[in-house]
């Protein structure tokens, strides 16, 4: 059996690289980095003149489309190898946060599963054949510190970021001998206009440690360079992750008397990380 080839990082300089979501928040901080350090940027959005305007400021290319939509995502990628010659990063970023619990309406769980989840099945899809014929390629799927802890109150993303992580997850242990990289970022609370428009609750309680685009971007760059799986904007989400899995009895108990606490005072919001 062949050994794992050893972490080689990634020279951003001359890169190709897509963002999708990178209209505004993350993908756009992503998008403005990796212009930034000499990588020719493709900018992907829902939002057509979103897309523009960041590709226009950073000298990079706009191609709009639903990172979610089969159609769409072949045209992207193959918009990218027509002006980039190769992706060497696909950084797929694009996602949503419904609310709501199990009895959230079916279309909020089915939006839920196509961006938060098939949009990284479709362009795994599309780069993989390419990825593994040229030896190397590299993959940054946006999950959640929700994908490691959970999310109160939100139980379709919640639940659907736990599947994105899942299968970054199987991907890097499926292709990583084949020189395919994966990498799962995993932020908390990111002042982005996702945020903004949280529940206030929400809101509030991730507001104490939030932290900008910008820091995310910088996190990314670092990670880019030693190939770790995880990326963690906010360290301390690994502490709460090992915690879990040390006692997820115990874990599970805490998260119960957070959702109480919050019921009592009249509150459906989450608290994604109470100790026992």
């Amino acid at each position: 059996m062949t050994a794992p080839a050893a972490p080689r990082g990634l020279v951003v300089a001359g890169a190709g690289v897509v963002v999708t979501g990178a209209g505004s928040g993350i993908g756009a901080a992503l998008a403005t980095r990796f212009a930034a350090d000499g990588a020719r940027v493709v900018v992907n959005d829902v939002d057509a003149a979103a897309a523009r305007a960041v590709a226009a400021r950073i000298g990079g290319y706009a191609c709009a489309g639903d990172a979610a939509d089969p159609a769409a995502v072949a045209a992207l990628v193959g918009f990218a190898r027509d002006r980039l010659g190769a992706v060497d990063l696909f950084c797929a970023n694009a996602g949503v946060v419904p609310t709501g619990g199990a009895d959230a309406p079916d279309e909020a769980w089915q939006r839920a599963w196509r961006v938060n989840v098939m949009a990284h099945v479709l362009a795994a899809r599309e780069l993989l054949p390419h990825w593994l014929a040229a030896g190397r390629g590299r993959l940054l799927v946006t999950a959640s510190a929700a994908g490691l802890l959970t999310l109160l109150g939100k139980a379709p993303y919640s639940v659907t970021k736990h599947a994105a992580l899942a299968f970054a997850e199987w991907l890097r242990a499926s292709y990583a001998h084949r020189g395919i990289t994966v990498q799962a970022l995993c932020p908390q609370g990111v002042r982005t206009p996702m945020l903004a428009a949280a529940d206030g609750t929400s809101a509030a309680l991730l507001d104490a440690t939030a932290v900008s685009c910008e820091q995310v971007a910088d996190c990314v760059s670092a990670a880019l360079a030693d190939d770790r799986f995880l990326v963690l904007p906010h360290p301390e989400v690994a502490a709460w992750y090992a915690r879990r899995a040390a006692d997820p009895d115990r874990w599970l108990r805490a998260m119960n008397r957070t959702q109480r606490d919050l019921e009592r005072r009249g509150s459906a919001g989450p608290e994604p990380h109470r100790s026992a």
